[in-house]
C-alpha cells in the first residue's frame, strides 16, 4: 500500500469533527504550498512571458477592466 492510499484509509476513518478539521488544516496547507511555489515561479521568471505578453495586448486595448 502507497503512502497516498494509507491517507486516504485514515481519512475515511475520520469523524465528521476530526474531518472538518482536517479540511481546514489542509486548505490552508495546500493555499500556502500553492503560495510558494507562485512566489519561486516568479523568482525564477517563469512567468515573465505571460506577464509581457499581458502588457502588450493592455497597451494595444486588447484588455478590460475585471
Amino acid at each position: 500500500m502507497t503512502k497516498v492510499e494509507q491517507i486516504e484509509q485514515e481519512v475515511r476513518q475520520l469523524s465528521e469533527r476530526e474531518l472538518a478539521s482536517f479540511r481546514e488544516w489542509f486548505s490552508e496547507f495546500d493555499a500556502a504550498s500553492w503560495d510558494r511555489q507562485f512566489e519561486a515561479d516568479v523568482g525564477a521568471g517563469r512567468l515573465d512571458a505571460a506577464a509581457d505578453a499581458a502588457r502588450a495586448d493592455h497597451a494595444v486595448g486588447r484588455s478590460r477592466k475585471l
